[in-house]
């Protein structure tokens, strides 16, 4: 990995821990149990922050050593967890992360403007610690306050004193590969790296390596380092700090209380002189001299013994501490064994798979029907064979792009604590159907809609605490946000229990506006469905949040441009529920294929509960289905069809957010797998509509929106149902 890779890695990765630090910290304050979550808060920190050391990053590493050093007297019980110092921390995870975007960007040595940023919450921080913190501004000076005296500057490969006293510690043996300065490593930053994860009892240089002057290369790495290493963490974690140069060098771990016949495999492990070897270990602090020459004389004594077996038997070692080795190696190898591997692809690769896997779709599809045309059963049987395993080519690569919504409502979590701060209401965020995927377009371009519902339930919907009171309810409010899968979408309701909508104040403000026609008849939906129209509001008031009438029709526009819709439910006192519905993805889908006429269509196959023959009956708009009145829509009079329906008529029913209507075609062509081809937006206005695809003859088909389809069919039924009243 050279360095330009392992710098965007570490942006990556640190956004990603910025955004757990910033969950854990808006669960701390009310969880039962602090410690575990404080903890991972403080590892947050604390990774970050030797993450940061190892890129020269110094104004990332001061700066969240002064958050870490909080969070370590928080960790020590010396200081409370409480809601400012919450906030603070919140704050500073913003901070954090503004940071990060600069390395993004390129500043790499920080920024005066930064630093300016970063002043106030040191001071702010400096109130929970001893002593002022120091913090390095941008431009490399550092600001007029000193470090506490518990905190030690000092360069850790400058202080290490290799005093011989055998410690109970980790040894770290590593030889790092010669071509890691070619990369951009340095070998000395990754010991700096470790030094913030615990004390460096003793450290030896390893430079057995070295050829002569005449062959060396100015451009290789011949060292290596011998470790005594006292910390808490745990070995996978050790191991994470060389994980930048993991494939480029030689490294080996004991843990502590290892046997001493362990550190004698070390020194058979390294080409070079085994006493030499051995002295390194002595001057680390690893082994005593003794303990050193008596493995060295148990080994040559008896080769062929064990040497754990030679030290027990003289009572070097105990049992107890060999049983303890053992359960330790043994847990070791079950954690790797239960690892969970992944590797990180660019969004743009998948994109591209996506593409390719389409066009296979489209040529997979004439070579079918060229086969179908053939009339030859060996090449009909091949093309099977193969549809079949493009079907799970495209499921496979589908479900690459498939993510789960829960990073996407966590997001929220912090949304809900600092409107309803300052909104001085209090509200709990509920989260369900977090494990809810779907595809990751589709959850990239939902976040801003939901931002829009979340806040203006958060200022509109949920009353004052004493409002609450008033009218009997909890003092804090409740905002919960769901998500799950129905009838091949994906559904995500936002709900709250605040003082819901006040249906006869939206019509008379609607009738104002000349939204509505006086005296004509509306369900409530259709009432509530008026708050999405451009510039619609009841506000009394401008806020900060809302009132201005902007927000709402965005929301029901990005969301139709997903191929989704939106619809509002409301009981006035008891609370407000959005309803959205998304298709799982925008690129490939299961279809059926319709014809009417000459022209075919395609249907999303989970939207269909059945298809029925149709006698037609040129006088209603609705037939009997099993005793249940079934509405239904003919696509020939829909779309202008010429010619004359075909005298066997089919109803395909269609069932999509709890409504059923039918849709009576010509002819029912059978399964297809259907690539979505975006309309041109010479055709947005097109109703009913919602992409095309290719089918196997090379022809354009049409892909019905179903949801627009269905709400054709309200439409009529009411008119006709206003008709019959007048």
């Amino acid at each position: 990995m050279d360095l330009d890779d392992a710098l965007q890695t570490f942006i990556l990765e640190s956004r990603e821990l910025v955004e757990s630090m910033e969950s854990a910290l808006l669960t701390v304050e009310h969880a039962e149990a602090k410690d575990e979550l404080i903890n991972a808060i403080f590892r947050t920190a604390h990774t970050i922050k030797g993450s940061a050391g190892l890129f020269s990053l110094g104004h990332v590493v001061a700066f969240t050593h002064v958050m870490e050093s909080v969070l370590d007297r928080v960790r020590a019980g010396k200081l409370s967890i409480d809601a400012q110092l919450v906030a603070l921390l919140l704050d500073c995870g913003d901070h954090i992360s503004a940071l990060v975007n600069g390395v993004a960007a390129g500043e790499t040595a920080g920024t005066d403007e930064l630093a300016a940023q970063g002043a106030p919450l040191v001071a702010r921080l400096s109130t929970y610690l001893p002593t002022a913190p120091a913090i390095a501004h941008g431009n490399g000076k550092a600001s007029t306050v000193t470090l506490s005296a518990s905190d030690d500057a000092v360069d850790p490969i400058q202080r290490i004193e290799g005093d011989g006293l055998h410690v109970d510690h980790w040894h770290i043996s590593v030889r790092f590969g010669r071509g890691i300065l070619k990369n951009g490593m340095d070998p000395l930053s990754f010991i700096r790296y470790l030094a913030t994860m615990g004390d460096i009892a003793g450290i030896a240089t390893l430079t057995d390596a070295l050829p002569e002057a005449q062959h060396m290369d100015p451009e290789d790495c011949y060292l290596g380092f011998e470790i005594a290493f006292q910390s808490a963490a745990d070995k996978t974690e050790i191991e994470q700090v060389f994980e930048f140069v993991r494939d480029d060098c030689t490294l080996l771990i004991l843990p502590p209380r290892s046997l001493v016949s362990e550190y004698i495999n070390l020194l058979q492990t390294h080409v070079g002189d085994l006493n030499r070897l051995g002295d390194m270990l002595v001057a680390c602090g690893t082994l005593t001299a003794q303990e050193l020459k008596t493995a060295l004389a148990a080994q040559a004594g008896d080769p062929e013994k064990p040497i754990g077996t030679i030290l027990l038997e003289q009572g070097s070692v105990h049992v107890e501490v060999v049983q303890a080795a053992l359960t330790k190696q043994k847990q070791i190898k079950e954690a790797i064994a239960t690892e969970n591997r992944s590797i990180r692809v660019d969004a743009d690769k998948l994109d591209q798979l996506i593409n390719l896997v389409g066009e296979l779709i489209i040529a997979g599809a004439s070579v079918n029907l060229i086969a179908q045309r053939a009339q030859m059963a060996d090449m009909h049987e091949s093309t099977s064979k193969l549809s079949m395993l493009v079907e799970e080519v495209r499921d496979s690569a589908l479900q690459l792009r498939m993510v789960k919504i829960g990073a996407t409502f966590s997001r929220f979590q912090r949304v809900v604590h600092d409107v309803a701060r300052d909104l001085g209401k209090d509200v709990a965020l509920v989260i369900h159907g977090e494990d809810t995927e779907l595809d990751k377009t589709v959850v990239e371009k939902i976040g801003d809609p939901l931002m829009h519902l979340v806040r203006n339930s958060l200022d509109h919907g949920i009353e004052s605490a004493e409002l609450r009171a008033v009218r009997g309810k909890p003092a804090q409010g409740t905002l919960t946000l769901n998500a799950f899968h129905d009838s091949g979408s994906i559904v995500i309701t936002v709900q709250d229990d605040g003082g819901g909508l006040n249906r006869e104040r939206v019509l008379a403000k609607a009738l104002e506006r000349g939204l509505v026609e006086p005296g004509q008849h509306l369900s409530d939906s259709d009432i509530y469905a008026l708050i999405f129209e451009p510039g619609f509001s009841t506000a009394e008031k401008v806020t900060n949040l809302s009132g201005r009438g902007v927000g709402m029709d965005v929301v029901k526009r990005n969301i139709a441009a997903l191929r989704g819709t939106v619809g509002i439910s409301s009981e006035e006192g008891q609370g407000t529920t959005v309803t959205v519905r998304l298709p799982l993805t925008l690129a490939i889908i299961d279809g059926f294929l319709v014809g009417v006429g000459k022209a075919v269509y395609a249907i999303p196959l989970d939207m269909i509960e059945e298809c029925v023959a149709y006698t037609s009956d040129t006088e209603h708009d609705y037939t009997n289905l099993r005793d249940q009145v079934l509405p239904f829509i003919r696509l020939r009079a829909l779309f202008g069809t010429p010619g004359k329906p075909a005298k066997g008529e089919n109803i395909v029913v269609l069932r999509y957010g709890g409504h059923k209507v039918g849709l009576v075609v010509d002819s029912l062509l059978g399964e297809f797998q259907t690539v979505i081809k975006p309309l041109g937006s010479m055709f947005n206005q097109v109703k009913c509509i919602s992409g095309s695809t290719i089918l196997g003859s090379g022809d354009v088909g049409l892909i019905l929106d179903v949801p627009a389809l269905i709400r054709e069919v309200a439409e009529r039924s009411a008119g006709a149902h206003t008709a019959t009243l007048h």
